[in-house]
């Protein structure tokens, strides 16, 4: 049987090295076109194009950076947009189309509770959120990748009851069993 075990993230090269081979997988027909392209101050990790046309930065962060990676994701965002019209001048035939937008899709260990929370503020097709997980096996270095779900996405948020509602007993009793008038369970509330 194979050994296999979650480990931490590797040195960054190995680890930007891994995630190249995955790109494809990040969204559906996505196409890598550069990687280490510099932008607004900083390096893009990646650079891709959606079938429509739309630019994708793809920014990997280390453990506790996932809040620093919204601000640099926004950064790159706006710096990348206006330049788009100079990027089909550079490579015609790469189908980048002006007027699709920027998205980002932001890699990171883990993401906590605010990081979630500034996301949800953004569009929603602005930004993507997955976290990676590294594998050791026998075959070296995997990487395991899962969309989160923003918390603004109808997934995450709890179901509120009605203005009537009141929450279900856990003896499994029901209103009727217990026969209350409306005054005696204003009462209980």
């Amino acid at each position: 049987m194979t050994d296999v075990a979650f480990s931490g993230a590797p040195p960054r090269p190995q680890l930007l090295a891994a995630l190249r081979l995955r790109i494809a997988s990040l969204a559906p027909g996505l196409r890598p076109i550069a990687e280490g392209l510099l932008g607004a101050d900083a390096r893009i990790d990646f650079v891709a194009l959606e079938p429509p046309g739309r630019v994708v930065l793809i920014l990997v962060g280390q453990e506790g950076e996932d809040l620093e990676l919204i601000g640099r994701a926004l950064a790159q965002r706006a710096w990348v947009e206006p330049r788009l019209s100079d990027w089909i001048q550079l490579g015609p035939n790469l189908g980048l189309m002006p007027n699709s937008g920027v998205r980002a899709i932001l890699l990171c260990p883990t993401f906590r509770p605010e990081t979630l929370a500034a996301a949800s503020a953004l569009p929603a097709d602005a930004l993507t959120l997955m976290q990676f997980r590294c594998l050791t096996n026998a075959s070296g270095l995997e990487i395991l990748l899962e969309p989160i779900a923003p918390a603004h996405s109808p997934q995450t948020l709890p179901a509120r009851p009605g203005p009537q509602a009141l929450p279900a007993f856990r003896t499994g009793l029901t209103d009727d069993d217990l026969d209350l008038s409306d005054e005696e369970r204003s009462d209980l509330g």
